[in-house]
């Protein structure tokens, strides 16, 4: 007897992970988890750090064996014991801590393990280059494939990743954190690429804390916390409060704190602000109590701006004063941390991993950092422990204690650690690039708390991230950059995503009138204006 089509038996999943148990000593990562995935299907992953999410992505590309359980692909039983394995049987990763190799060029990386060769077994270079520039070209960069990794910024870092990733011509991707590092136009030039994937009937696992992405790309989700599945639905069954419900057991509302009150007195003060020869100048203020940002789309600023700050970019010209005091421009590149954090000023960086953190060192080492640097470059080195302590408990970091390796924690809390080396240092004055990259929901809203507890003190922050939402919900006033100027300011309270960009893609600057006159005063800035 002929079955008819409606009789026939389902196609099997593509993936089908069953019963998964993974211990680490008397450390339970995973128990009994199951996930399935559809061809054809963007399947989303979530929930907190060290709800399991990692293990079990490291499981199915073939970095760790389970301890329990079993895999099967398209029906078939499989057993990966190393990423090769994985890689050969069409799984690519795309994992959130980059592992590209920095001393090497694009070209080189993308072809890692992989190089094509020529007849006299030569590694073939001239088609390495054009094979890499014609994938660079597919995700809409720019790039020359000859380019050192080390010479690229972090989004671009994370794009070439994506590439290598995508380029592995493979039957299922899992792309954990994928545009932690990206803007909304590189996210969407990514969504695109995705969609194309699902189109050809290839899984594709999504990683991401960021529910606009999940809501726009994915069509299930799965939510792990401690080790165990919570549920697994279709999106359209789920909402964002629902979601976040389900993996921390709060309302999204509960994730930003109440704003504060009037803010004080100015404590940083930018006039006649040139990035460059040709941008228009700008001014900005930064007062006591309050936490302003710096918004816009990638690359018209904001990141250069703030590392003028602290030495780190040379500008064309403008004052900087201090709670009064005028800091001499430009900031010493040698010693530009230690200047600012003599005067109250910390720098918390975008790549905790590279700029802020020792990850081979203790928590205690790198909280008490801060301490040691406020003073003199010759003095006696003192122990901090009840310092170290204090931050611990304040920032509420999850550690086996102060002589846990920093490198072993999980994002949100080498952020934490990050953000209270200067609460341990006595900075006043916060200066912090996107403050959540790459951090749980659970671990945003302490540090959001965090953060706002530091204002509400007294201090201030000024702030840059490329979360919209972030900066709405988190700050007091927002300007907005294009073209390396500010083109508006808006109260954070009012603000709306539309209303940013509409900001962010005007060509003229909207200066507004309670602004500096800062034109007149600007001048150029020259090596010999460094201080000593």
């Amino acid at each position: 007897m002929q079955h008819s089509p409606e009789s026939a038996p389902p196609e099997p999943a593509l993936i089908e992970m069953s019963g998964i148990g993974k211990a680490y000593g008397g450390s339970v990562a995973l128990d009994g988890v199951a996930l399935t995935l559809r061809a054809g299907s963007v399947h989303a992953l979530m929930g907190e750090n060290g709800a399991g999410k990692s293990t079990l992505m490291k499981i199915l590309a073939g970095v760790v064996e389970a301890d329990a359980g079993s895999i099967r692909m398209a029906g078939a039983p499989l057993r990966l014991r190393a990423p090769r394995e994985a890689l050969d049987r069409g799984i690519s990763t795309v994992f959130q801590e980059l592992s590209l190799l920095p001393n090497l060029s694009i070209a080189e990386n993308l072809f890692l393990g992989k190089e094509p060769v020529t007849r006299t077994g030569a590694v073939d270079r001239r088609t390495m280059q054009a094979r890499s520039a014609e994938t660079l070209r597919a995700l809409g960069l720019d790039l020359d494939p000859a380019t050192l990794v080390s010479e690229l910024s972090i989004a671009q870092r994370q794009f070439v990743e994506i590439a290598r990733g995508i380029s592995a011509n493979a039957r299922v991707y899992i792309l954990d954190e994928p545009t932690a590092a990206l803007n909304a136009a590189d996210v969407e030039m990514l969504n695109r690429h995705i969609r194309q994937l699902k189109a050809q009937g290839n899984a594709i696992i999504y990683i991401s804390h960021r529910m606009d992405e999940i809501f726009a790309i994915c069509d299930t989700v799965t939510v792990l916390k401690d080790g165990r599945n919570v549920a697994t639905c279709a999106m359209d069954q789920v909402t964002p409060q629902s979601l976040i419900a389900m993996m921390v057991g709060r309302d999204i509302a509960d994730l930003f704190p109440a704003r504060s009150g009037v803010p004080g007195a100015s404590v940083l003060s930018v006039e006649g602000f040139r990035l460059a020869a040709d941008s228009r100048p700008f001014a900005l203020s930064l007062h006591k109590g309050e936490i302003v940002a710096l918004a816009g789309l990638e690359g018209q600023g904001q990141r250069e701006f703030l590392r003028a700050l602290v030495g780190q970019f040379h500008p064309f010209a403008g004052t900087v004063t201090v709670r009064g005091q005028a800091l001499p421009m430009p900031v010493p590149a040698a010693s530009g941390i230690r200047l600012l954090q003599a005067r109250g000023l910390g720098f918390v960086p975008e790549d905790r991993k590279d700029e802020g953190l020792f990850l081979q060192l203790s928590v205690a080492h790198n909280l008490s950092i801060g301490l040691h640097a406020a003073r003199g470059a010759f003095a006696l080195a003192r122990r901090h422990g009840r310092a170290v302590a204090e931050i611990i408990a304040r920032m509420a970091v999850k550690t086996q204690g102060p002589a846990a390796s920093v490198g072993s924690l999980s994002g949100g809390n080498q952020q934490k650690v990050l953000l209270g080396r200067y609460l341990a240092a006595g900075s006043d004055i916060l200066l912090v690039e996107e403050p959540t990259r790459g951090v749980d929901i659970g671990a945003k809203a302490e540090i959001y708390r965090q953060l706002r507890d530091f204002a509400a003190a007294g201090g201030a922050i000024l702030v840059l991230s490329r979360e919209t939402i972030e900066l709405i919900g988190l700050c007091d006033r927002i300007y907005v950059m294009h073209d390396r100027t500010i083109v508006g300011e808006m109260p954070a309270r009012e603000a709306t995503e539309h209303a940013i960009l509409d900001a962010a893609l005007m060509t003229r600057p909207q200066v507004d009138a309670s602004m500096p006159a800062a034109g007149a005063r600007a001048r150029p800035i020259t090596a010999g204006a460094e201080p000593t």
